[in-house]
């Protein structure tokens, strides 16, 4: 069971003390530009000369999530039963959802080590994120070292972001994988390189998240990362997004890595904690129960 909520009560300082980290109210805090005559300055060039990205459709394959494999792993879907974890993950949503709504629809979903349920957590998100009526979901591999993302779903993939991101001749439009799940949309993590941090350190990075946002307003991207405290690329996909959400294992992740953790997602201007793997509740309650299948 999952649970939106910090670390164990007893540690609540430590959220605290994260939260501090990322106040950047003084750093984004700039004096103001004296005033420009409008008149004395060039016409905009047109929006292609301007490097603004153009909304493309999808253009990669329609494939079937395989929804046997997710039930009999635990997982949610948009259009299957509500139970208990199902409505945990649409609490989690909705405060994603408020988080995202007047800044960055960019969310980064990572975890301090290996075996916290980040993956099991981002794809719950995309699932669940799936079943709103006005809104796309994209959910990136970016966990290239160890991608799990389309064995989980079921799906079969070819090229994905880091090949947009290394050969400039790929539009990354291509590589997205449509789903038969209305609203879920999955990019591939590509090739596996050993220089997936440098790649996504690079001005294309940016030029390429834009393409993939350009046209959808609606649209949140969430990105499975590998851990913190594994391997880099987390740290500088931070930089890119306005949420990470940091999942911490119940009676699993320490304090200290939690916090060696926190620390490298200072790019992040929001950072908020997931607790997984719950095993209980103290209040008693147990969702799904009400609809008449409770767990």
């Amino acid at each position: 069971m999952n649970k939106p909520t910090g670390p164990f009560p007893d540690k609540a300082s430590l959220l605290e003390r994260a939260s501090g980290i990322y106040d950047f109210d003084d750093a984004l805090r700039g004096r103001i530009a004296p005033p420009i005559d409008a008149g004395s300055l060039p016409p905009p060039p047109p929006l292609a000369e301007a490097g603004a990205p153009v909304a493309r459709p999808w253009t990669g394959p329609v494939e079937t999530i395989d929804r046997l494999a997710l039930t009999e792993a635990g997982y949610v879907l948009p259009d299957g039963p509500v139970t208990g974890i199902g409505e945990e993950f649409r609490i989690v949503k909705r405060q994603i959802l408020s988080s995202v709504a007047a800044g960055d629809n960019r969310v980064l979903i990572c975890s301090a080590l290996p075996g916290d349920g980040k993956t099991f957590c981002a794809v719950n998100l995309a699932l669940s994120l799936a079943a709103e009526k006005d809104m796309e979901v994209l959910l990136v591999d970016a966990d290239f070292a160890n991608p799990s993302v389309l064995t989980t779903l079921g799906l079969q993939g070819g090229a994905g972001f880091m090949d947009a991101l290394a050969d400039p001749t790929i539009a990354i439009e291509d590589c997205v994988i449509r789903t038969d799940i209305p609203g879920l949309a999955v990019l591939p993590a590509g090739r596996q390189t050993n220089n997936d941090t440098e790649y996504l350190a690079s001005s294309r990075m940016e030029l390429v998240l834009d393409r993939l946002a350009a046209g959808r307003p609606n649209q949140i991207i969430l990105f499975d990362s590998p851990p913190l405290l594994a391997a880099s690329p987390a740290s500088v996909i931070a930089a890119h997004v306005g949420l990470a959400l940091l999942i911490v294992r119940a009676d699993k992740t320490s304090e200290s890595a939690l916090r060696d953790a926190a620390g490298l997602l200072k790019a992040c201007p929001q950072v908020q904690l997931l607790l997984n793997s719950v095993k209980f509740s103290a209040s008693g309650r147990r969702f799904g129960a009400y609809y008449g299948k409770g767990e």
